[in-house]
């Protein structure tokens, strides 16, 4: 679940009449900061991301799933469920104790920490930037 902190300020940014997608970034934010402790793992910048939507999704965020064509349809149908979720029973409590192995925290540390430093999520941004068209 999100950390209080995180919910705050995505529902302060919903009352102030921003876009979901910026409301979101919130939680993309906190799972980066999350990979670079060492509390997730991720491999690439685009899994972070992807994990940060999730997040605001089950908790309560009213970012629509892609569009068709957009992404896979397995990514479409898991984010389908996810906005459903927060849609009828939003988790917004904070994350309380990790309840997690030792081992599988050593697993989660040796993940590579790179995969969202700041010249990692740079080079996403241009990528990404690339792909989508001038005007936009």
């Amino acid at each position: 679940m999100p950390e209080k902190v995180t919910m705050e300020r995505a529902k302060e940014d919903l009352r102030e009449g921003k876009s979901p997608s910026t409301a979101a970034g919130e939680f993309v934010r906190e799972e980066i900061e999350h990979v670079r402790e060492g509390k997730h793992g991720a491999r690439s910048p685009q899994q972070a991301i992807a994990i940060g939507l999730s997040k605001a999704r089950r908790a309560g965020i009213p970012l629509k799933p892609p569009a068709r064509g957009k992404a896979t349809q397995t990514t479409r149908d898991r984010a389908e469920k996810d906005y459903e979720k927060g849609r009828k029973d939003p988790k917004t409590e904070p994350e309380g104790k990790s309840t997690r192995g030792r081992s599988r925290l050593k697993t989660m540390q040796k993940e590579p920490k790179n995969s969202t430093s700041h010249q990692a999520l740079s080079e996403h941004a241009k990528r990404a930037a690339r792909g989508r068209k001038g005007a936009s």
